[in-house]
């Protein structure tokens, strides 16, 4: 029998049969059918539709309108020109050079270049001369005006001045010059330090009460925080100005060996036993120069003392008949040369200036209850002027040791320690000169405190800031600064040593104002020294 076909094969035949009607199929028990479908509405597809129509989150119409933000003209401006041909030609003909004529130009003039060369070589005219490239201030201008508040309400003035090792602290002590016994009256020493942030010039940073009028103040030179100073009661102190809650740590009291008279100048000066250790000395108008050195408990004893006494004092100098072992004159400055230690010059009330030594062994057979043994240290009295000398300033310059000198007879005197008549005298006020100071940088340059005329609110005088440069003249100030807006006079100035363009100076209306020099009054010139030598030499004229 034939095999059956497959079921693949039977699926290929049915697909090769040709398409025509295909009969009825047979009756089956179930067969497939497709029956209508219900038709139900969606309601909620209805209310969805109409809550969007009448909540739509699509905003209405925006009326747009446009505006123009750039301009609808332009304009070219040419960076750089089309050069023509000509211009090219010229540009190429100007860079041709004639060696030739070049080279026999130069042979021409070898020679003389060669000669004038040499010239320059040899000579001197711009011997120490430093090129100074920053800018040159030409003014000199008030960078503060420091004051208490309190003091200047008690109509204090400002008696001195002085700097801190460093150059950034000023100082100042509040008294008065011009009336009677105020020995028991209290006053202020105050500081200031000018590079602090923030600084108020009517605030301190530290206020000092002092027992008795301050006269005078002098900041250690290596320790910027240990300042001295003199009462107007003859009491010497030491206070650190680093601690505000007690600065005082020492002081002289009031024994035997203390000044009888107001202080009027304290110095730091070197200990000749322990190197590198100060002591400190002080100087009254009862004639005695005494040297302190610092014990543990917070005493200042006495080292070594001096006074003036009548056998080295010119009679015209004495201002009252003297008795026996009595000092002859009252000191009122005080300064030390910058060469020799042992050496120092005092101005006097007597109207003299006195060349001192430290070296001094003659005892002075001073009249006193002192603990150790006074000697008479002047050696040397210089031509004195029309009244009280109130300072003294010994050049840091030569080694001749010069100095300048003013009182109340408004004259400034150029001394030399190895003559007794000046080199110059300058007539610079009418009235009082109550200050006077070498400058630390220049040579030639000097400053001075005067008072001048009459000051209405204090009855006394009206005072400048007078800077001299003898390079400039020899006769008058190069700039007169006038110190305070009511005319006070001037009683006390310093240079900055370490900020060389800042002088600070102390007036009759409790300020202290602080100047910025010029480079004119900092700046040392090329043959300033040889001036210097010059006036000194005149002594062997």
């Amino acid at each position: 029998a034939a095999p059956l076909p497959s079921p693949w094969e039977r699926a290929e035949q049915a697909a090769a049969a040709p398409a025509g009607p295909r009969p009825p199929p047979a009756a089956a028990m179930f067969e497939d059918g497709t029956a209508p479908g219900a038709a139900v509405e969606s309601l909620w597809r209805s209310a969805r539709s109409a809550r969007c129509e009448a909540k739509s989150c699509q905003t209405g119409n925006v009326p747009t309108a446009e505006a123009a933000v750039q301009s609808q003209s332009s304009r070219d401006a040419a960076v750089q020109t089309d050069q023509g041909k000509a211009a090219a030609w010229g540009v190429q003909h100007e860079a041709q050079v004639d060696g030739t004529s070049l080279l026999a130009f130069l042979r021409r003039v070898e020679d003389v270049v060669i000669k004038e060369l040499n010239k320059n070589w040899t000579s001197h005219a711009f011997d120490g001369f430093d090129v100074n490239w920053t800018d040159q201030n030409e003014t000199v201008l008030c960078l503060h005006t420091l004051s208490y508040p309190e003091a200047q309400d008690q109509h204090l003035q400002v008696t001195s001045v002085s700097w801190n090792a460093t150059g950034s602290v000023v100082a100042c002590s509040y008294g008065r010059l011009n009336d009677g016994d105020w020995s028991t009256e209290k006053s202020y020493v105050c500081t200031w330090n000018l590079d602090r942030r923030g600084l108020d010039p009517q605030r301190p940073d530290l206020v000092v009460d002092a027992p008795s009028s301050a006269m005078c103040l002098a900041f250690h030179p290596s320790q910027p925080s240990l300042i001295a100073g003199g009462l107007f009661s003859g009491e010497v102190v030491v206070w650190d100005t680093s601690r505000t809650e007690d600065p005082l740590i020492w002081r002289t009291g009031m024994t035997d060996d203390a000044h009888t008279d107001p202080v009027y100048q304290v110095n730091w000066v070197p200990d000749a036993k322990h190197r590198n250790h100060c002591q400190l000395l002080s100087a009254s108008t009862d004639g005695k120069i005494l040297v302190w050195r610092e014990e543990r408990d917070g005493r200042l004893a006495l080292a070594e003392g001096f006074a003036l006494v009548a056998q080295q004092i010119p009679r015209s100098a004495q201002l009252k008949k003297l008795a026996r072992g009595e000092a002859a004159v009252g000191v009122t400055s005080l300064s030390f040369s910058h060469f020799d230690p042992r050496v120092f010059v005092v101005g006097v009330e007597g109207g003299y200036s006195l060349r001192c030594s430290m070296a001094a062994e003659t005892p002075a057979h001073h009249r006193s209850g002192s603990s150790v043994p006074l000697r008479a240290p002047a050696e040397l009295a210089f031509s004195p002027h029309g009244g009280p000398v109130y300072s003294v300033s010994c050049s840091p310059f030569h080694r001749q040791n010069l100095f300048l000198s003013c009182g109340t007879d408004g004259q400034v005197h150029l001394n030399s320690v190895l003559q007794t008549q000046p080199l110059i005298s300058l007539q610079l006020s009418k009235k009082y000169l109550f200050c006077v100071r070498w400058s630390p940088v220049r040579p030639l340059v000097f400053a001075a405190a005067s008072g001048e005329g009459n000051c209405k609110k204090c009855f006394c005088f009206t005072g400048d800031v007078h800077l001299f440069d003898f390079e400039k003249s020899s006769q008058k100030p190069a700039v007169s600064i006038k110190q305070a807006g009511d005319e006070c006079p001037v009683y006390c100035l310093e240079f900055n040593t370490k900020q060389t363009q800042l002088l600070a100076a102390g007036d009759a209306t409790g300020a202290v104002k602080v100047w910025q020099l010029s480079s004119d009054f900092t700046e040392q010139g090329p043959r300033e020294m040889n001036h210097l030598e010059q006036l000194a030499s005149e002594v062997t004229d």
